[in-house]
């Protein structure tokens, strides 16, 4: 019998009861029920295209290759999609809490975050996506 002190469900290193570890989740097999975590948003991204620099998931410009103009911010509570002005200034474009952001397995997205809607934006996740996978072909 557990006392109101005790913690009926113990949390292991890095998981939460009930969820299997990160690793073992395929993407294309994301549940459509719950919403994703920021570690599953994360990996997504970074297996379409996205790139990890410092502490933003990014895109980059093609045709420079070391600048970001799109960004995924995580917070606590939500994720954000920025874009950076010509200025430099980045602007909020979309945002949405966690709890609301579902995998969609006909578009193959994350809904909620209106990736699908952001003009040009699907086109850059692709034209980075494959220039990381020629990259890696090429030896770069």
């Amino acid at each position: 019998m557990s006392r109101p002190g005790d913690n009926a469900f113990p949390r292991r290193a890095g998981r939460l009861p009930g969820r299997p570890p990160l690793d073992s989740i395929p993407i294309r097999t994301l549940a459509k029920e719950r919403a994703l975590t920021k570690e599953e948003l994360a990996k997504w991204a970074l297996a379409n295209g996205w790139q990890q620099i410092g502490d933003a998931i990014c895109l980059v410009r093609p045709a420079k290759p070391t600048e970001a103009i799109v960004r995924l911010v995580f917070k606590a509570t939500v994720a954000q999609i920025e874009i950076k002005k010509p200025s430099g200034k980045w602007d909020k474009v979309a945002g949405e809490a966690y709890a609301k952001i579902e995998w969609d397995e006909y578009a193959e997205l994350p809904t909620g975050l209106g990736l699908s809607t952001i003009s040009g934006l699907t086109m850059l996740m692709r034209d980075n996506k494959d220039r990381l996978a020629f990259s890696k072909l090429g030896g770069t």
